[in-house]
């Protein structure tokens, strides 16, 4: 498994965004994304923050169904 990179809460809604994923709503420092797939639908909340924690973002990715791989080749 890649390291993933420290980035802002920003760069990975706009990372995802690329994948497919569209901003639905805003709470606070919250920004919930949606995708539809065959199997329903996949929701992940991404806080904004200067810089996501390695953990934070792993969970984000996990919330997305998304492997770190996919989630770096789209950065």
């Amino acid at each position: 498994m890649p390291r993933l990179p420290r980035i802002s809460g920003q760069e990975a809604i706009r990372t995802l965004e690329r994948m497919g994923f569209i901003q639905v709503r805003q709470t606070g420092s919250h920004v919930v994304l949606k995708r539809q797939t065959e199997d329903g639908e996949i929701v992940c909340v991404v806080p904004l923050r200067r810089e996501l924690k390695v953990g934070t973002l792993s969970g984000v990715l996990k919330q997305a169904q998304v492997t770190p791989e996919e989630f770096i080749n789209n950065l």
